[in-house]
């Protein structure tokens, strides 16, 4: 099943900021819908719409993925009324590499999980799968988060930005949102 993210006059999410952090960006719309479906049908009413799938968990190993799943907290909370989607395209030089040696640059290098793990549960997150599916950018990541927690997003996005893996994005866009 697909997850739309569809941005326009109508959606639960207010959009406060849709920038390009690298390469180009989104068109501005004022609100931005969240839903499951089935199929990817573009409407006229939207600005603009992504699509992803929210897949299998790549790149960990079993002590990862347990910390993970004991840590991290489920989307939908009612106390996070703060979300970012972060949608990010990786080059063509990423993609070259075998699984092995961007799991090495994603977490031997640049410790994208290890690092993650202390802003969780504070922080729910998603990753949405889209470069299989024809879609411009090849994650959109979901980040949901309590109003006092907004630092600690900024904390974490800034770690991130600065570490090897992020030399392979060519495309990232982000969009704060408030309900």
């Amino acid at each position: 099943m697909f997850t739309l993210f569809s941005a326009g006059d109508t959606g639960v999410w207010q959009i406060t900021v849709c920038k390009p952090f690298r390469g180009d960006g989104l068109a501005t719309a004022p609100r931005l819908s969240v839903t499951p479906n089935q199929t990817l049908t573009a409407s006229a009413a939207n600005v603009w719409q992504l699509a992803g799938v929210a897949s299998y968990v790549r790149y960990v190993e079993r002590p990862e993925k347990t910390a993970l799943v004991k840590i991290q907290a489920g989307l939908g909370r009612a106390e996070a009324t703060c979300a970012a989607l972060i949608p990010i395209k990786k080059s063509a030089a990423w993609w070259d590499m075998t699984q092995e040696e961007r799991r090495d640059i994603f977490e031997a290098k640049s410790h994208h999980i290890a690092d993650s793990l202390k802003y969780l549960p504070a922080i729910a997150r998603q990753l949405y799968h889209s470069r299989d599916l024809g879609q411009p950018f090849d994650f959109l990541t979901w980040f949901e988060y309590a109003p006092e927690h907004a630092n600690d997003f900024e904390q974490l996005v800034t770690h991130l930005r600065a570490t090897p893996e992020w030399a392979y994005v060519e495309r990232e866009v982000d969009v704060r949102l408030t309900r």
